[in-house]
């Protein structure tokens, strides 16, 4: 299944390219009407495509996992180095300070060289397996790469609605904030008149302070979600568009734990590496096998002109070279017991890599169970939280008009506002919950990848590409460049404000004045 995040100018949609599948979707909140007297920019919001293209483009995360994998690529050369041939040369200069009494023929200085070069042709199997570890790490490297990216993408998903989620909440407290002061008002007015007691305005006044510090708690939380935000993503979240709705997610939570064990990154690397080991372990058994060497060399020395001419009538060259070239074969005898210690320690890391890979299963299979569970769940609070909306919003006004002819107490109206409310975060929170489950769900199954969502902004990071070019180089000094930063720095971004600019959808809405002797709406007047 590939995904594809496509971005429009006020929002962005996600949709699907697959075979049959449960079409169930997560439905995003419905755009928010533009606040009035906002700055032009407001025009063109940051979309959740948006956010995840900067992530993997700017991510310091996943610009060390990717560095990560280019040093397990180097494996594969660095076991085949074994397998091609070594070539050493040596030089010696020599200068005899004491002579013996009977070195007729020594000199008093000496310039040698050495070269030979060697070329194994069998080692028991140990660089043949040993290289094929290599190459099956590589492959677990990038499933590893992968889950990075889910795992990064999951993150950006849950800073983008959080950021959303906060900024309603925030948005909320202030009107119930600006609600309470308009009640308190009118509660004064009305005990100035002798329609209310004391009492009513002591609790009017009580519930204004404790509003007034739910919403300076909302606002603190609304600056850790954009911190977040920032760290995440790498930029200032500014106006965010909803989110597009999530398509395609399984009609059950079997299906998603089929689909995971078919698609999750992690357990496939955990299942290379469990492949990996078993190689391991036959390259350790060729230690204890006979290896065969060919050789080749030569040799050059000169003595500097300080060796005699002649000794008894016979002339003795001052330099010369020779040569040689041979087969040598190792038969191994006994090794203090090194061979077996190293495959027996090979044989246990395998068996830690098989229960690592029943561990990961175990965890996939919960993961996409309790994302399923969660997303469900999600779903159902939305509903509770939309119908409790609707239904207190019906209440408050019922308690405001039974207030106005002496049915109702002020306390009454005051809870029915402060329900209205809890109902009104619960459904900005409920949203958010069941967008990032959907997302997660996604991910356990394997589907929440750059590939998968179609960023296709710029080129995608393409794991193969460093390993084509490295994995037969046989040079000694084809370096690469000195490493540079990927990941943007924060440092020079503002630290983040709780002000919001984007209105709340009308759902959310609610009028302003309380006052039952003014039901038409409006503020009203003081006396």
């Amino acid at each position: 299944m590939r995904l594809a995040l496509l971005a429009g100018t006020m929002a962005c949609s996600l949709t699907v390219v697959a075979g049959p599948a449960a079409a169930q979707t997560v439905t995003p909140p419905p755009a928010d009407p533009a606040p009035e007297g906002a700055p032009a920019t407001a025009a063109t919001p940051t979309t959740l495509r948006d956010a995840l293209l900067r992530a993997y483009s700017d991510s310091p995360v996943l610009a060390g996992q990717r560095a990560s994998l280019r040093a397990t690529n180097e494996g594969v050369p660095l076991a085949r180095a074994d397998a091609l041939p070594q070539a050493n040369v040596r030089g010696n200069y020599t200068r005899f300070l004491v002579q013996g009494q009977n070195a007729f023929l020594q000199p008093d200085q000496a310039l040698t060289a050495d070269g030979q070069v060697t070329q194994n042709v069998f080692a028991g199997g140990r660089i043949r397996n040993s290289v094929a570890a290599a190459k099956t790490r590589v492959l677990a490297g990038r499933s590893n790469l992968r889950t990075t990216e889910a795992n990064l993408f999951t993150d950006v998903v849950a800073a983008y609605n959080d950021v959303i989620r906060d900024e309603a909440t925030v948005e909320l407290n202030r009107q119930n904030v600006r609600s309470l002061e308009v009640n308190l008002q009118a509660t004064r007015d009305r005990f100035e008149v002798g329609d209310l007691t004391r009492t009513d305005v002591a609790q009017s006044e009580a519930r204004l302070s404790g509003a007034i510090g739910q919403l300076r708690i909302a606002e603190a939380q609304l600056i850790a979600s954009r911190e977040g935000y920032l760290q995440v993503v790498g930029a200032v979240p500014g106006q965010l568009a909803p989110p597009p709705a999530l398509p395609n997610l399984p009609a059950d939570p079997q299906a998603a734990v089929s689909t995971a064990l078919n698609n999750n990154p992690a357990l496939e690397a955990a299942e290379h590496n469990r492949d990996a080991a078993a190689l391991d372990v036959r390259a350790a058994r060729g230690a204890r096998l006979p290896q065969a060497d060919l050789f080749a060399g030569g040799s050059y020395f000169n003595y500097l002109g300080s060796l005699p001419s002649s000794v008894v009538g016979t002339s003795v060259p001052q330099s010369g070279t020779s040569a040689q070239a041979g087969v040598s074969l190792t038969l191994p005898i006994y090794q203090g017991g090194r061979p077996a210690a190293q495959v027996r320690q090979a044989q246990a890391r395998q068996g830690q890599a098989i229960e690592q890979v029943t561990a990961t299963e175990r965890g996939v299979i919960a993961q996409a169970r309790t994302a399923f569970a969660n997303w469900q769940s999600s779903q159902r609070v939305i509903e509770a939280s939309e119908a409790a909306v609707a239904a207190n919003r019906l209440s408050l006004e019922g308690v405001r008009a039974e207030n106005s002819v002496g049915n109702r107490t002020i306390i009454e109206v005051l809870n029915a506002e402060q329900e209205l409310l809890n109902s009104q975060v619960n459904l900005v929170s409920a949203r958010r919950d069941a967008y990032v489950a959907g997302f997660a769900l996604l991910a356990a199954m394997g589907r929440a990848e750059a590939e998968d969502l179609g960023l296709d902004g710029g080129a995608l990071y393409n794991p193969l590409t460093d390993y084509k070019r490295v994995a037969k180089a046989w040079f000694d000094y084809d370096d690469e460049p000195t490493p540079r930063p990927v990941g943007t720095r924060t440092v020079d971004a503002p630290a983040q404000t709780p002000i919001v600019t984007r209105a709340l959808e009308p759902q959310l809405q609610r009028p302003v004045d309380t006052d039952p002797a003014n039901p038409s709406g409006g503020v009203r007047p003081p006396r």
